[in-house]
């Protein structure tokens, strides 16, 4: 494909960048070819111009599409370079938090410097069983791939994990080996993988160290062999060791720390046991102190120390073991300190006395004088003599330190040994697994022997891994039969050579160490001499003479050759060490006793691991011979390292490459520069570059036309797959070099998928733009009609409006014309009618004026006469009057002086106590009195005003009369002159009488005012009270409203506390049932353990030497008893042979759980047994309380029991007469039918039951007494209301005041007579409104005041006694609207159960009304406890017990009429064969024989069939073994009723019970239990077997406790079932046992679920398209998932559903109790859940909206399977609910903090840590989907932080719920079963 068809406008380029090594670029225009340069855009928006190199025209790597960015594995991208690698590393590291990556065939590990949850038992059990390629990269994958290929391929594997310091090593060697310990489990119980893994906290402590690149540094290289036995479990492990890095015990660089054993021994040296070692702080000792950063944050070495110690212990290495390693480090540590002085220039001492020189020979008992002597000088040897020679300081300080580290290094060796003697295997290894952790590539400043030796390896690995890299390639080209090109790749054997060929490096290194007076810098000009000219690999640095320069495949290293030659001698002072083979310390002898010894070619003796044995002390008898074999460090190790890849060869090798991502440990921080230089030496890069050379990208047929099935048209697609890819293909690339056709896949180059992915994304960008413009059409179209029709709209009411505006303006016009012509006529009508009045009115009083004129003159002459004659009486009356006012004045004062004293007196009484309580009790009568006062006030006051008015107009009158006539009298003086006297004093008179007018005015409009005053104060204060009453009315409604809400709480309060307790218990409940079946569980694997270790000794014993295992005690279940059966398979396993090979250690340890699990089941049971006791020490601490409480209330009750105890004696006598009657007279006819005795009899029979019929209705008539007493009760507490006098209340101290006042308070609140009358407020009004003439009178002496006073106290306690009855009603009316509903309900209810009755036989109505009113009694029970739990205790008890004693009673009378009537049936039995056998023995031939005794014998022989099966006990191996061992259960379950046999062995059963033989019951169960758990473990894995006989063990469970003969059960049963109940034994402990076998029974039943829908879910649920087309596939590398796409026998959601509607079925024919099937079914759906959920957060390609949009489907058709089966009650679908919500997680927006907000409110049954992984893995299908933002996962993580600190990551899938078995009788009456031919059972005898 040309340059200019990709390299065009907005593609996206990588270009060099200094600082992040690749950056990121976009074309601005297109490329063509002879340009030269590109113009580019920055991701910052910055622009650049990209110059091509001149030579050779390489334009910038491409980058991915999106899509493709982020890929699990590296070889799916299309473009595969460098930058490439770097950025799809970057993004899963940085933006997914995935530290795993594939690269072909390598794992690429990240270090996150942080703990991650990946790591846990669940994650190892959701990757075992897996393909490499269907989960996520995980270093479980890799041990999974290793651990499947070893029992597949039968090949050893190897697992290589190489990088540098600091990147992971250890850690990723360490839990691959957990993995293969958890994975495979042990062949014994020796725990193999616990000593392995007990074996790494041991090397890290002596092995691994703190540098400045990792807190936890392996200082040497490791290989482990997990060996495995032929059933491929671990049966041991060996370790070999490379190259220790000695010189760390004696230096330390800045910030580094010595072996990490040293400090853990310094930070414990306060522990008692640790004191004789004499250490101190680390800073104390020069060994530990030199890297002056002695502790690790957040590393405990005391608890270091203790791990270790216990590993160590579980190594089998013993206390004194460790001590004597302890003591030999430390004395390492005391060695160190030891100070050595110059005495002169070529001598040193050491100064005498020296404490820590003592404290080491103390340590490690040598001779302080011989110690001090050999460390300063050393012995010279000749060839005639021997000589002594003293060391100069520095020599002496190197001696010192080179011993030291020659002490640590066998210290090293010899734990190596034993650890690998602790975990040597005992049966021979079929195949083993070898985990490599050995350095990666290193180069530093300063390079030295150790970085050789190191990168000398990594070059032996790599050309290991690029061969297997190259041969895998070939194999896949051959397999798909493409045509094989040879590939070009680097190939280091010329490095290699130039190291360890002849005349090579190490070869010329050993040739210099042999010379007598060879150096460093001999050594280095022989290497210049050799290979500066004739290799391009060796160089020679400019600026020195002593470096030299090699070119290794990752880079160029300059080492430094000082050192080199006394590093690969590796030489200690003989004479020191013979110093320490004389020491006195048994481990340093130890250590140094294999010193003669010649060492093997590997550098290590037989079983000692990988450590070379340096300085060995030959013997002067070889001392010539063994100078000659030993060999120098470099021979050794590359030895070892020959050997090493030897057994690489030899295995299947799988790579870990660790990359440190970078250099200051920050958790999730990506330095690229760092990670490129890793890449490059770890070989990840050269593993690209091999699959870029060929065809990297390959897809399979079918995923190719899945994914782009868009690029072809209807036309292209043919039937066959293949021929259809093939066509398409040669139309869309043109290039055939481009690609080639497999077998089963097409093969791309690179880039090739990014072209087609590119076209992909082009034809679905132009769908998407047609289907944008179709929709916008359609939107536009849509908006336009919708905008015409609303102008026409508009235009219509438009033109309406101005129509009906047109009509109004002409209709008020014409209105208006109307309007002006009534108008003016109205106007004219008026005017003319004004003038005509006018007129008129002036006639009239003109006329008028005229007559009234005449008038007054005729009345002038008539009133003067009258005049005169009024004067003169007027005269003759004022003197009378004069007279009658003194006498009256005078009586007035007369009684105005007695009224005052009188008034006096009234006062005084009136301000007493005693008269203001009568004028409150008798304020009616006041009110009354002061208002028919007012009332009489007022009537005189109108009186009075009347009086004055005609007063007034009288004296009007004649004032005119006296005017006039006074003017009569002026016109005639002449004639009145005699009379001037008498004229003058009637002037007089009529003064006075003017005054007197104005006078009486001036007092009637004072009493006016003050009647105004008085009317709008009352008024005033008629309106405070009704303020005061509106403000009382609001408080008492609030209050109400208070009291209602605060009850209301109270209760919300009280239901939420016992919800939550009941939530509490029944969590406990579940807790402790799911831990005692989890112990079940584990019992029963120990058992199942016990019986394959005791099969195992079967088949390996030797004939002849046959013995009883004395070790073995018989250990017999908790729930067996001895039988038979028993003893006779413990006699045939104790007669099995033991094989002197079977471990003790583990019969002891089977022994020892088996006592541990009874003792525990023991303190369970004692435990149940104490809460027993307690229940019954309160029950009868209660019933002590409650008859001191009950006295005579039980008079009654006492009275009828002793009554009804009567009666039956009276039956017995009656009973024991007839008996007497039918003995006496056996030799007569009188037993016959029809005789007198038998009339006696059936008299005495009907009078009894009569008389029994009469004692139940007793018995309920006492009930229904009962409960009317505690009815009235109840109601009585209910009509108690509170007092509202709370101030009076408080006032009375002693309980009977209090008592009295509440009795009285109701009393009178309910009496009539104490109820205040209603005061009519309008009257009260009218009357106050009237005022009264002489109020002033009233007010005399502060009167009225007082009487208001009165009156207010009146109104207000008038009004409290108002609120008070008011609330009094209110709260008796809604008491009594209750009890009227309780009422009515309960007489609905009466009368539906008494409907009920009546159609049930009489035996079972009193039956049903029982247990009504046991119902009854209960449910008022929880009222009275809701309603006041303490109040309510006493009368609870006391119904409780008066319940139990009516229940006893009636119990006991049920057994006395059961039996009665028992033995009535037997004598009438004998009655009727007696007379039977007398009527045949009496009638003649001709006799005829009465009818009616045939028809009363004949269906009393078939009612009397007891339902039991007897056979005898011979035949009981016969019924088990046809009935439970031989059984098919698809035929009974087909043909026969639901469980079949549990009924036939429970009727077996009865018949045992029946005739009383323990022995048999015993046998039958113990049979029984035995044979079902025999056939289960041989069948185990059938689940219609396991099925079947859980369902037959649940229905022979409910048989026990239904035919137990307990109240509990028998209230289910008919009365013929009551009749078959066991009467001799109780089979309690037996029900226990039988339901612990069904819990046994149904964990098998789980298991086996698990194991068949396990390889179903992840398919159906996940892979499976349910939803053709909505999600295609991605690209995939060279790890291959399981295809998505429905290829053939591949499982669907159908199958599921299929296999769950096969469960079901089952279950149903097998007749499961449908509660048990619920709990299967919730289990089920459990499973599912789980393992869809869990395969989903550990699977990165199915988290995208469409696989979310596929699984909300699937779970929609599993909730649709849910209603079919009518189970949507069982709980199954909330278990599905964390799925539901991660599928709804991947498809809800994820941008916003409104997103965020909603996703923490809709996943509450995620927790965070599934949460964020769904989010880090989401990624898109399809370049339209958009990736989930760094700022918003950290949005999420911010609002998720109350979720609980570090959740489990995957669900349990291993948990099983907590089964409980409900009782659930059978209607099947066991006399009608009938057992069929084909169960062989012949044998038994229906009884």
């Amino acid at each position: 494909m040309a340059a200019s068809e990709l390299y065009t406008k907005s593609a996206r380029v990588w270009i060099p960048d200094a600082e992040e090594v690749w950056k990121s670029a976009q074309l601005v225009k297109d490329y063509n070819n002879g340009d030269q340069s590109l113009q580019l855009m920055l991701e910052d928006g910055s622009k650049l111009e990209h110059t091509l190199d001149p030579k050779t025209k390489n334009l910038p790597h491409l980058r991915n599409p999106d899509i493709l960015v982020g890929e699990n594995d590296l070889t799916a991208l299309s473009y595969l370079h460098e930058p490439a690698v770097l950025h799809n590393l970057k993004v899963r590291f940085i933006d997914s938090k995935l530290i795993y990556t594939y690269c072909g065939i390598v794992l690429v590990a990240i270090n996150p410097y942080e703990n991650l949850p990946i790591y846990s038992t669940d994650i190892i059990n959701a990757y075992s069983g897996q393909n490499m390629g269907d989960m996520d990269p995980h270093i479980f994958a890799v041990a999974e791939e290793a651990y499947k290929q070893m029992a597949r391929d039968e090949r050893n594997q190897s697992i290589i994990v190489s990088g540098e310091s600091g990147a992971g090593k250890t850690v990723s060697a360490k839990y691959a080996m957990r993995y293969f310990a958890t994975v495979s489990g042990s062949a014994s119980e020796a725990n193999i993988e616990d000593k392995v893994l007990a074996s790494n906290p041991i090397m890290e402590a002596i092995g691994n160290a703190k540098t400045t690149r990792n807190d936890n540094s392996s200082r040497f290289g490791k290989y482990i062999e997990i060996g495995f036995d032929n059933r491929y479990r671990i049966i041991g492990a060996n370790m070999r060791t490379y190259l220790l890095e000695k010189s760390r015990v004696v230096f330390q660089a800045e910030e580094e720390r010595n072996y990490h054993i040293f400090y853990q021994l310094c930070a414990s040296a306060n522990l008692p046991e640790l004191k004789i070692l004499k250490l101190g702080h680390a800073k104390d000792f020069l060994y530990t102190r030199q890297g002056r950063n002695p502790v690790i944050d957040g590393v405990d070495d005391t608890k270091e120390l203790s791990n270790t110690r216990n590993a160590f212990t579980l190594l089998g290495i013993n206390e004194s073991y460790q001590m004597g390693l302890f003591q030999v480090l430390a004395a390492i540590l005391h060695l160190g300190n030891v100070e050595i002085k110059d005495r002169d220039s070529d001598s040193s001492i050491i100064p005498p006395n020296n404490s820590h020189l003592t404290s080491f020979c103390e340590l490690v008992g040598v001779s302080y004088q011989d110690m001090s002597q050999w460390l300063c000088h050393r012995r010279l040897k000749t060839a005639t003599e021997t000589y002594i020679k003293t060391l100069p300081r520095l020599q002496a300080t190197n001696a010192r330190d080179a011993l030291s580290k020659h002490i640590y290094a066998k210290l090293f060796n010899w734990i190596v040994e034993h650890v690998n003697k602790a975990l040597i295997a005992n049966v021979k290894q079929h195949s083993f697994i070898g985990v490599l952790d050995i350095y990666g590539f290193e180069t530093f400043d300063i390079n030295s022997f150790e970085q050789f030796c190191i990168n000398y390896a990594n070059e032996k690995l790599q050309q290991q891994f690029n061969m297997h890299v190259f041969k895998l390639e070939q194999e896949e080209y051959m397999k798909e039969q493409i045509p094989w090109t040879l590939i070009d790749f680097y190939d280091n054997q010329p490095c290699i050579n130039l190291i360890e060929a002849k005349m090579g490096i190490l070869d010329l290194l050993d040739e210099e160490c042999k010379m007598p007076k060879g150096s460093d810098d001999s050594w280095a000009q022989k290497l210049y001499n050799t290979h500066l000219k004739t290799c391009s690999l060796f160089e020679k640095p400019r600026m020195s003479n002593r470096a030299f320069i090699i070119q290794h495949f990752a880079d160029k290293v300059e080492y430094q050759c000082e050192g080199f030659l006394a590093k690969n001698k590796d030489t200690v002072n003989e004479d020191q060490i013979n110093v320490l083979k004389a020491s006195k310390f048994n481990l340093l002898v130890e250590l140094f006793q294999d010193e003669e010894k010649v060492t093997s070619p590997t550098g290590q003796a037989p079983g000692t691991g990988g450590r070379t044995r340096l300085s060995v002390k030959p013997d002067k008898s070889r001392e010539k011979s063994s100078k000659e074999h030993k060999k120098t460090v470099g021979c050794q190790f590359r030895n070892s390292l020959q050997m090493l890849m030897e057994t690489l060869n030899a295995t299947t090798p799988h790579y870990v490459r660790c990359i440190k991502p970078n250099d200051f440990k920050q958790a999730f921080n990506f330095d690229p520069k760092r990670a490129v230089q890793q890449l490059r030496a770890c070989g990840v890069l050269e593993t690209i570059r091999i699959s870029a050379a060929g065809f990297p990208s390959r897809w399979t047929y079918q995923e190719f036309f899945s994914r782009y099935r868009v690029l072809m048209k209807q036309k292209d697609v043919l039937p066959d797959r293949k021929l259809t890819c093939r066509n398409v293909l040669e139309k869309l690339v043109q290039d055939q070099d481009k690609y080639q056709f497999g077998k089963t896949k097409i093969f791309f180059r690179a880039g090739q998928v990014a072209y087609l992915e590119k076209l992909r994304a082009d034809k679905l960008r132009a769908a998407c733009i047609r289907i944008q413009k179709t929709i916008r059409c359609w939107l536009a179209r849509k908006k336009y009609l919708r905008q015409r029709k609303a102008a026409i709209t508009i235009q219509r009411f438009t033109r309406g409006y101005q129509a009906r505006c047109l009509a109004k303006f002409l209709r008020r016009s014409q209105a208006a014309t109307t309007i002006q012509k009534y108008q003016r006529m109205y106007v004219e009508r008026t005017r003319y009618k004004k003038k005509q009045a006018a007129a008129l009115a002036l006639q009239r009083i003109l006329r008028a004026y005229m007559a009234r004129q005449k008038y007054i003159a005729l009345v002038r002459e008539a009133k003067v006469i009258i005049i005169q004659k009024r004067v003169r009486g007027w005269l003759a009356r004022c003197w009378y009057k004069r007279c009658l006012s003194s006498l009256v004045y005078l009586q007035c004062c007369m009684r105005r002086m007695k009224a005052r004293r009188e008034l006096k007196k009234l006062k005084i009484e009136a301000r007493s106590v005693e008269h203001f309580k009568k004028l409150n009790k008798g304020m009616e009568n006041k009110i009354m009195q002061l208002q028919r006062k007012i009332d009489e006030q007022n009537k005189d006051n109108r009186l009075v005003i009347e009086k004055l008015a005609n007063v007034e107009s009288s004296y009007t009158a004649e004032s005119e009369k006296m005017r006039t006539e006074l003017n009569k009298l002026r016109g005639v003086e002449e004639d009145a002159r005699n009379k001037t006297n008498q004229l003058s004093t009637l002037m007089e008179e009529l003064q006075r009488l003017k005054k007197e007018l104005s006078t009486t005015q001036q007092e009637k409009k004072t009493i006016e005012d003050w009647t105004h005053n008085y009317k709008s104060e009352m008024e005033k204060l008629v309106a405070e009270l009704k303020e005061q009453n509106g403000s009382l009315k609001k408080e008492k409604d609030d209050l109400n409203r208070s009291i209602q809400e605060q009850s209301q709480q109270m209760t919300e309060k009280m239901a939420r506390a016992i919800a939550q307790e009941t939530q509490q218990l029944e969590t406990d409940l579940n807790e402790e049932r799911s831990r005692y079946q989890n112990l079940l569980s584990e019992h029963l694997r120990l058992e199942e353990k016990y019986d394959d270790l005791k099969e195992l000794s079967s088949h390996n014993s030797k004939p002849g030497h046959r013995r009883t295992d004395s070790t073995h005690s018989s250990n017999e279940s908790e729930y067996t008893y001895n039988s038979e059966y028993t003893e006779a398979e413990d006699g045939s396993r104790t007669r099995e042979d033991v094989t002197r090979g079977l471990d003790t250690s583990l019969t002891l340890k089977l022994q020892k759980r088996l006592t541990e699990l009874e003792q525990e089941k023991q303190s369970l049971r004692n435990e149940l047994e104490n809460k027993e006791d307690q229940y019954h020490r309160a029950r009868a601490r209660d019933d002590a309380e409650f008859k001191k409480a009950r006295g005579a209330e039980l008079e009654y009750e006492s009275l009828k029991r002793q009554e009804l105890e009567s009666e039956n004696k009276k039956l017995k006598h009656d009973l024991a007469e007839m008996r007497r009657s039918l003995l006496g007279d056996k030799a007569s006819n009188t037993g016959a039918p029809g005789s007198p005795a038998y009339k006696v009899l059936l008299d005495q029979l009907n009078s009894s039951c009569e008389e029994l019929d009469v004692r139940k209705e007793e018995v309920l008539i006492l009930r229904s007494q009962l409960v009317s007493q505690k009815e009235a009760f109840h109601h009585k507490e209910t009509m108690t209301e509170p007092s509202v006098f709370a101030k009076d209340v408080s006032k009375l101290k002693d309980a009977d005041e209090l008592k009295q006042a509440y009795v009285g308070l109701k009393d009178t609140t309910r009496s009539p007579r104490f109820m205040p009358k209603s005061l009519d407020m309008s009257e009260l009004l009218n009357r106050l409104r009237s005022a009264a003439p002489d109020i002033h009178k009233l007010n005399e002496d502060g009167e009225l005041w007082l009487v208001n006073q009165g009156l207010k106290e009146t109104i207000r306690l008038l009004e409290q006694q108002l609120q008070t009855q008011r609330r009094t009603h209110d709260n008796e009316v809604e008491s009594l609207r209750g009890e009227l509903q309780s009422v009515k309900e309960e007489n609905n209810r009466q009368q539906q159960l008494l409907a009920q009755n009546l159609q049930l036989p009489p035996e079972a109505r009193i039956e049903a009304s029982l247990q009504h009113e046991i119902t009854r009694l209960t449910n008022e029970n929880l009222e009275l406890l809701t309603d006041d739990p303490a109040e309510s205790r006493e009368a609870r008890v006391v119904i409780l017990r008066r319940m139990v004693d009516l229940m006893e009673q009636l119990e006991k009378q049920d057994k006395t009429i059961r039996k009665l009537k028992k033995q009535l049936k037997v004598y009438s039995k004998r009655i009727g064969e007696m007379g039977a056998g007398q009527t045949e023995g009496q009638t003649s031939p001709g006799q005829v024989v009465e009818e009616p005794i045939h028809p009363v014998n004949i269906p009393r022989r078939e009612k009397d069939f007891q339902g039991m099966l007897e056979y005898k006990k011979e035949d009981e191996m016969k019924l088990v073994k046809n009935l439970i061992l031989e059984l098919k259960p698809r035929g009974v379950a087909v043909n026969l009723i639901p469980g079949l046999p549990a009924y036939i062995l429970f009727m077996c059963l009865r018949h045992a019970d029946y005739v009383n033989d323990d022995q048999k019951v015993r046998t039958l169960l113990t049979s029984t239990i035995n044979s079902i758990k025999k056939i289960l473990k041989k069948r185990g894995d059938d689940f219609e077997t396991v099925s079947f006989w859980l369902a037959n063990t649940c229905r022979f469970l409910h048989c026990l406790k239904q035919y137990s003969g307990d109240e509990v059960f028998m209230r289910h049963n008919s009365l013929r079932q009551n009749e078959h109940c066991l009467s001799n034994f109780d089979l309690t402990e037996y029900r226990q046992v039988i339901s612990d076998l069904a819990i046994q029974i149904y964990q098998q039943l789980v298991k086996c679920m698990d194991n068949i829908l396990w390889p179903m879910i992840v398919s159906g649920m996940l892979e499976h398209e349910t939803i053709q087309g909505v999600s295609g596939v991605k690209p995939t590398g060279l790890r291959k998932r399981t295809s998505s796409i429905a290829d053939e026998g591949i499982y669907t959601l159908d199958s599921i559903l299929r296999q769950l509607s096969a469960f079901h079925s089952t279950m149903c024919q097998h007749g499961m109790d449908p509660e048990l099937m619920k709990q299967v079914v919730k289990q089920q759906f459990y499973i599912i859940g789980a393992f869809t959920l869990n395969n989903l957060l550990l699977r990165k390609d199915m988290c995208s909206w469409s696989k979310g949009m596929q699984i909300r489907y699937n779970v929609s058709q599993l909730e649709e399977w849910l209603r079919d089966k009518g189970l949507m009650g069982c709980g199954a679908k909330e278990t599905l609910e964390p799925l539901i919500q991660a599928a709804q997680l991947l498809q809800v927006k994820k941008k916003t903090d409104e997103d965020a907000e909603a996703i923490c409110s809709m996943c509450q049954a995620l927790n965070s840590a599934q949460i964020v992984k769904v989010l880090n893995l989401y990624t898109p299908v399809n370049e339209f989907e958009e990736r989930v933002s760094l700022a918003f996962i950290r949005t999420i993580q911010t609002r998720l932080r109350d979720h609980g600190d570090s959740p489990p990551l995957l669900m349990d899938t291993k948990m099983i719920y907590p089964v409980t078995f409900p009782f659930h009788p059978s209607t099947l009456a066991l006399e009608t079963i009938q057992i069929p031919s084909s169960l062989n059972l012949g044998f038994l005898t229906r009884v």
